[in-house]
C-alpha cells in the first residue's frame, strides 16, 4: 500500500469519527480497520495523486483546497472508483448532500466491486431513509472476499437495520461485525443497547465492560450503563458509571437525566 493510501485510510478515520460517536455509521477505516479503498481490484491511477493531495486537505480542513483536487481525479480518470469516492466525501463535509450522493452512485457503478465505495454509499442511503436499498450495498460489499474489514459493513448494516425497527436483524449484524472483529467499539455498543432493550441485562453489562475496554466511554454509553446496574441492583456500578457521566460529560443531555433515577 503507497504512502498516499494510508494518508486517504488515516483521513477517512478523521473524517467519519464523529459519525461514528454519534450516527453510529461507519466508513473505511475506523478504529483500527486498514480497508484500502478497494485497491486490490484496480490498478495505479493517473488520479491517485489528486486522491491523495484532496485526502490530505480534507484532513487539515482546506475543503476548498480538498474539493479542487478531488474534481481533478475525476477529470484525469473519470474510471476511477476512488475518486469519486473522495469526492463524494468532500462534497458530504460541505453539506451538499445531492452532490455526495451523485459521486458516491459513480464511485459505485465504475468500481462495482469496490468494498469500501459500496459500505459507504450504503450508510449514505441510510442517512436518507431509504433502508431496504442501504442493505443491499452493505451486502454487496460484504460479498466481495477481498474486502479487508467486513465488521464496518456488518455493523452499518446493523445499525440502519435497527433504525429501521428490525432489532432481530440489527443483532445478526452486529454480531456478524464482532465475529470479523471482536474488539469493535461501535458494535459491542450496539449489543449493549439490544441487550437492554430486550431486558437482558447481563448480556448488557458484558458488552459494556467489553466496550470500555476498547473505546473511550461517550455520554450514550457510560448512561447506558446507569441504567443497566440500576435494573441488576449493583448500586456500586451504578455510581461508577453516573460519577463518570458527570465528571466528563456534565453538560450532556445525558447527565441530566441522571436526575431521574437519582
Amino acid at each position: 500500500m503507497t504512502q498516499g493510501w494510508v494518508r486517504l485510510l488515516l483521513l477517512v478515520v478523521i473524517s467519519v469519527s464523529l459519525s461514528a460517536c454519534n450516527k453510529a455509521t461507519v466508513r473505511d477505516d475506523d478504529a483500527g480497520a486498514t480497508g484500502d479503498l478497494g485497491s486490490p481490484l484496480v490498478g495505479p491511477s493517473p488520479a491517485d495523486v489528486y486522491i491523495d493531495l484532496s485526502a490530505v486537505y480534507l484532513q487539515e480542513g482546506n475543503l476548498s483546497e480538498a474539493l479542487t483536487n478531488a474534481k481533478k481525479a475525476v477529470i484525469v480518470d473519470p474510471r476511477s472508483s476512488n475518486a469519486h469516492y473522495v469526492l463524494a466525501l468532500v462534497y458530504q463535509r460541505l453539506g451538499q448532500m445531492k452532490a455526495a450522493g451523485e459521486s458516491f452512485r459513480k464511485a459505485v457503478s465504475v468500481g462495482p466491486r469496490n468494498p469500501v465505495a459500496l459500505n459507504a454509499y450504503g450508510s449514505y442511503l441510510c442517512k436518507q431513509k431509504n433502508y431496504e436499498e442501504a442493505d443491499k450495498y452493505f451486502r454487496r460489499a460484504l460479498a466481495n472476499p477481498l474486502y479487508s474489514t467486513p465488521w464496518l459493513a456488518w455493523h452499518n448494516a446493523g445499525h440502519c437495520n435497527e433504525l429501521a425497527g428490525a432489532t432481530g436483524k440489527a443483532e445478526s449484524d452486529y454480531r456478524g461485525a464482532l465475529r470479523t472483529n471482536p474488539r469493535f467499539g461501535p458494535s459491542l455498543l450496539g449489543m449493549a443497547k439490544l441487550s437492554f432493550q430486550g431486558g437482558n441485562y447481563l448480556s448488557a453489562r458484558a458488552y459494556l465492560q467489553r466496550y470500555g475496554e476498547v473505546a473511550k466511554h461517550t455520554p450514550e454509553s457510560l448512561w447506558l450503563g446507569v441504567r443497566t446496574e440500576n435494573q441488576l441492583g449493583d448500586k456500586d456500578q451504578m455510581a461508577s458509571y453516573s460519577l463518570k457521566l458527570k465528571a466528563r460529560y456534565p453538560d450532556s443531555e445525558e447527565a441530566k437525566f441522571l436526575q431521574s433515577i437519582e
